[in-house]
């Protein structure tokens, strides 16, 4: 039988993430886009299409990425707090882009969303879906004892 080690969750959890992402920004981009198309200012486009994304990515990564038990409350208001930080970066990006260099708004959407995508993952990894000391401990005296751990 194959042990599981911190390698392979890793890279599942990056997978994961990347899967979890891609659909994130598909969503982001579409109500986005859709907004666009309905005269909405990208600005506000881009802030709706933000709540929209957000949500649906804290669900996602809690469940199925980084697999959280952590209280509810506390963990989304930490995701959306860091997430905010994200969307005054895409703002300003989007600014600068459009109204200083006029790349076209769907375009600008697709630069930013780049860096948005990194930052998001290096947010939650480190700061909001972190694993305790305590369930890593837990983990690690598992693998010690060469059971199988299917989480």
């Amino acid at each position: 039988m194959k042990k599981l080690n911190l390698h392979s969750d890793s890279l599942r959890e990056l997978l994961c993430y990347f899967i979890n992402g891609g659909a994130t920004t598909l969503i982001n981009y579409m109500v986005y886009l859709t907004l666009l198309h309905s005269n909405v200012h990208y600005m506000t486009a881009n802030t709706a299409a933000w709540i929209v994304a957000v949500l649906f990515a804290y669900l996602t990564n809690r469940i199925f990425v980084f697999r959280s038990s952590h209280s509810i409350g506390k963990e989304l208001i930490s995701f959306v707090s860091l997430r905010f930080l994200t969307l005054l970066l895409e703002n300003l990006l989007l600014v600068g882009l459009i109204q200083l260099l006029c790349i076209p708004q769907g375009i600008s959407k697709i630069l930013v969303s780049i860096f948005t995508v990194i930052g998001n993952y290096l947010f939650c990894k480190c700061h909001i879906f972190q694993h305790t000391k305590e369930s890593q401990d837990k983990k690690t005296s598992h693998r010690q004892k060469g059971e199988i751990i299917h989480e």
